[in-house]
């Protein structure tokens, strides 16, 4: 029969809460580095088609 695990403790949840945000952060971060170099063409790591032409549908 299923039994019910224990509470979770609130510093316990904060603590799991506080990482997975430091997390997105520092993702967050190294996505607008990328995007800002790239604008400014300084990338040496990042390869993209540029294309003049518009795209069809």
């Amino acid at each position: 029969m299923a039994v019910p695990k224990k509470r979770t403790s609130r510093s316990k949840k904060k603590i799991r809460n506080h990482v997975w945000k430091s997390k997105t952060g520092k993702i967050a971060s190294k996505a607008r580095s990328l995007a800002q170099s790239i604008l400014t063409g300084r990338s040496k790591s990042f390869y993209y088609i540029y294309s003049d032409e518009p795209k069809r549908s």
